[in-house]
């Protein structure tokens, strides 16, 4: 559903500016001809990867989050931080780094935002088959929080099964896993080209 009301941005004051994300606030035209102000997150987008072997089972990361101060389980994941990288390209990019695989074949999943409430985070899910291990030689070197990221293999209904129980609550795996069984047991129909355009 569309929103008759344009919401009009009359100006934006931008409160920090960092790498990943800037925190901002705009003056926003309201329903009725008030104003209000909003602050948020702007942030440069992700890109998330279920890698799905031949067996059932998809390989799930924990990794230590700072602003949560815990280990969560989550899917190999990362920013969409080189200019002019498709999110495809983006996801192989990041599969390899954070699992160590190859894929032969990547389909769209889902595009999520992770926290509409305070950011504008946009993240693309994909679905990675054909899964082979990156050589040795050609392994990503991991440094700070990365150089403890273990993984571990689960059957994805099993997966599924934690998230509903509470014990992975990162959006993006959630997500990802809860629509991987979906078009697993849709025989992979819903898929989408990786390519599909972004709309944002």
């Amino acid at each position: 559903m569309t929103s008759a009301h344009a919401y009009a941005v009359l100006d934006r004051i931008e409160r920090f500016q960092g790498k990943i994300f800037s925190v901002v606030t705009d003056r926003v035209t309201m329903p009725g001809g008030g104003q209000a102000e909003r602050d948020y997150a702007r942030h440069v987008g992700a890109v998330g990867v279920v890698p799905l072997a031949d067996d059932g089972r998809v390989l799930l990361v924990r990794q230590y989050r700072h602003p949560v101060g815990k280990v969560l389980w989550e899917l190999p994941a990362g920013l969409v931080d080189v200019a002019g990288e498709p999110p495809a390209d983006t996801a192989r990019r990041e599969l390899a780094e954070e699992a160590d695989l190859r894929c032969e074949r990547l389909d769209l999943l889902l595009d999520l935002h992770t926290s509409p409430g305070f950011t504008d985070e946009l993240i693309r899910i994909f679905l990675a088959r054909g899964l082979s291990a990156v050589p040795d030689a050609d392994r990503f070197a991991r440094s700070d929080e990365e150089a403890e990221l273990t993984v571990e293999w689960v059957p994805l209904d099993d997966a599924v099964a934690m998230a509903l129980r509470g014990e992975i609550t990162n959006a993006a795996a959630v997500g990802g896993l809860l629509a991987a069984a979906r078009v697993r047991d849709e025989d992979w129909h819903p898929l989408r080209a990786a390519d599909t355009p972004l709309v944002r």
